[in-house]
């Protein structure tokens, strides 16, 4: 689903929801989200409701190898971002 059709989603759920204030409201829930995410340090959660736990977690250094010429590399550490989502939200894919 695209991020067009996720706010089209909204608008018809809405009920009278005009498609340009169903934008709006997509925008302010993925910017507080992405605002808070920035505001995490490594191995920071950010729990939403019944939705899922966003994490921030810190990758190592590690080695690994070149898929073309087989040549060991090694690769810096970095920061992932994991979600989890909550039971709720795999109850309502059928996952639980």
């Amino acid at each position: 689903m695209s991020k067009s059709d996720f706010i089209l989603a909204v608008a018809k759920r809405g009920g009278d929801l005009p498609k340009a204030e169903a934008k709006r409201v997509i925008e302010l829930v993925f910017g507080t989200i992405e605002a808070s995410l920035k505001g995490l340090k490594g191995g920071g959660k950010l729990p939403i409701g019944n939705f899922g736990v966003f994490t921030v977690a810190k990758r190592p250094a590690r080695m690994g190898r070149n898929p073309r010429t087989g040549e060991a590399i090694k690769i810096k550490a970095s920061k992932k971002l994991r979600f989890r989502p909550a039971k709720t939200l795999k109850a309502a894919a059928g996952i639980v």
